[in-house]
């Protein structure tokens, strides 16, 4: 059984990569862009309204959980696996590429692959055009030294 839910967890933070980099590129810079806009442009605080969109995952992940924590059926390794995406989400993103905390350094090639990816994404602050919608995965170009 536990290899069972540890497949689930896994699955589910490569899923939630997939359907992250679908809802930012289709909904974050289409209809919702009024709300994800905030996130590229310069933030006047430590919080922007682009924060909601973590807040609606870690609601949907801690439902999920809660529903199956009677039993750990699916549901909770699922609320499991969206939460650890949502931790890496934060480590990575926020406190790596945007350097909320001003504490993490890395020469990693990986990381520093992410990172000019990231940054060329930003490098519009309008809708479109945009490129690189992913938070683990980006096109290899980014990774030459």
């Amino acid at each position: 059984m536990i290899l069972i839910d540890t497949g689930i967890v896994l699955l589910t933070i490569a899923v939630m990569e997939l359907l992250s980099w679908a809802m930012h590129k289709y909904l974050f810079h289409g209809p919702l862009w009024f709300i994800h806009k905030t996130h590229h442009q310069q933030r006047h605080g430590w919080f922007e309204l682009n924060d909601l969109f973590s807040i609606g995952f870690a609601a949907f992940s801690l439902w999920l959980m809660w529903l199956g924590h009677f039993t750990l059926d699916y549901r909770f390794w699922i609320g499991l696996g969206i939460t650890i995406y949502g931790i890496i989400y934060f480590i990575f993103h926020d406190w790596f590429i945007h350097n909320r905390f001003k504490a993490f350094k890395s020469t990693n090639r990986y990381l520093m692959g992410i990172r000019r990816a990231h940054k060329m994404h930003h490098k519009s602050t309008e809708k479109n055009p945009s490129e690189e919608f992913g938070l683990l995965v980006a096109s290899r170009k980014w990774f030459k030294r």
